[in-house]
């Protein structure tokens, strides 16, 4: 009677309950599977992001590299000698070169290189004589002008175009110093200019030798070959080595309006002229030139003028102007033309400069006391 009642109430049977139970578990357990799912495949999904994201990040970073290496001449794709070559087989499929003049400078090329010796293509003579006589007859602005010994301007060419300033410089110095009587016995082993390939031959050397061990493992030992760009630090080793006394100077912030270096001209000023402050009007100095580094270019210090309202003009050889525009500095129009040299306060806003000069001459005990203080630095930065 009581189970009709339920029944005719509208309550489920026994068996009505069973089913619903039966259902609702099924849902759930499908529900969860669905959900474990899509868990799985967004677990997944991520972990494909994560490992391309990976992936991404090397792939740039190994892009990177090599630009860096492209850029620092370490890529492999050789020096001087394969440059020039590939640059004159496009200059002759250009029409600007004859296959006979392609052959002709070849040659010339490997027999300098075989002997080591620059083929003077490059190089510029008689620029400081032909500034020591206009500054003679030039009263307008100028107070007092000092003047390395006789520099030679060497620039760039199809071998070393783009990279190859930092050599060119120390050929720029080298010039001076080979005219220079204080350090002859120096460069007995240098009595003509080296080419590049021996230039960094020489460095190489300097670095067995135990200077800067922290720039040579930068290059990993080896410049031969290579398109590397050098600065201060292996122009430095490179003159300790042939035992020249030499400083390094870091010109590491402006101290002038307009990001603006003028302590930096103070001290060429004071370099140039800690002899003789109260001189003759041109004073051709005994001092060597200055190599000049900053950021992506290094150039050379040949001398400074000092102007009657008291500011002051670096005199510069840049190893990227051709020989065809030094020439014009020793023409009737120099006046014109010394634009090519000057660099006032103004010209000079790189962030940092770097300075090398060279004072005297090293003791074979203060090359080997140099030595070490190089070893005992890098081993000290070292964590």
């Amino acid at each position: 009677m009581f189970s009709q009642e339920c029944s005719s109430a509208g309550f489920p049977s026994s068996s009505g309950v069973l089913q619903e139970h039966v259902e609702l578990h099924l849902q759930e357990s499908s529900f969860v599977e669905g959900r474990n799912l899509h868990d799985l495949e967004l677990a997944q999904h991520i972990q494909n992001e994560e490992v391309a994201q990976r992936r991404e990040a090397a792939r740039q970073e190994r892009e990177d590299f090599q630009k860096l290496q492209r850029q620092y001449g370490l890529d492999g794709s050789g020096g001087y000698k394969q440059q020039s070559l590939r640059n004159m087989e496009k200059e002759v499929a250009q029409g600007r070169m004859v296959p006979a003049e392609y052959h002709k400078r070849k040659a010339e090329m490997m027999e300098s290189l075989a002997f080591g010796i620059d083929d003077g293509k490059t190089q510029t003579s008689g620029i400081i004589e032909a500034l020591s006589i206009y500054y003679q007859n030039e009263y307008k602005d100028i107070k007092r002008v000092w003047l390395s010994v006789g520099v030679d301007h060497f620039h760039c060419s199809l071998g070393d175009k783009g990279w190859g300033c930092g050599y060119r410089n120390f050929q720029i110095i080298l010039s001076s110093l080979q005219k220079n009587s204080i350090y002859q016995d120096c460069l007995k082993d240098l009595e003509s200019i080296p080419c590049i390939s021996k230039i960094q031959s020489l460095i190489e050397n300097s670095w067995k030798e135990g200077f800067d061990p922290q720039g040579a493992s930068h290059f990993n030992g080896r410049l031969h070959g290579t398109k590397a760009w050098i600065g201060a630090c292996e122009i430095y080793s490179l003159l300790t080595s042939l035992r020249l006394k030499c400083q390094i100077i870091d010109f590491h912030q402006a101290t002038g309006p307009s990001g603006t270096h003028p302590r930096l001209l103070e001290w060429v000023l004071s370099y140039y002229s800690s002899d003789k402050k109260n001189g003759p009007k041109v004073l051709r100095t005994s001092k060597p030139p200055i190599y000049l580094q900053h950021q992506g270019h290094s150039r050379t210090i040949v001398g400074i003028e000092e102007r009657k309202n008291k500011s002051l003009c670096l005199l510069i050889f840049d190893p990227g102007c051709p020989s065809e525009e030094m020439q014009k500095i020793k023409g009737k129009d120099i006046c014109i033309n010394l634009k090519l040299l000057r660099r006032c306060v103004g010209g000079l806003k790189h962030k940092q400069y770097q300075v090398v000069a060279i004072d005297d001459v090293l003791s074979a005990e203060e090359k080997i006391a140099r030595q070490q203080a190089s070893q005992l630095f890098t081993a000290q930065r070292i964590p």
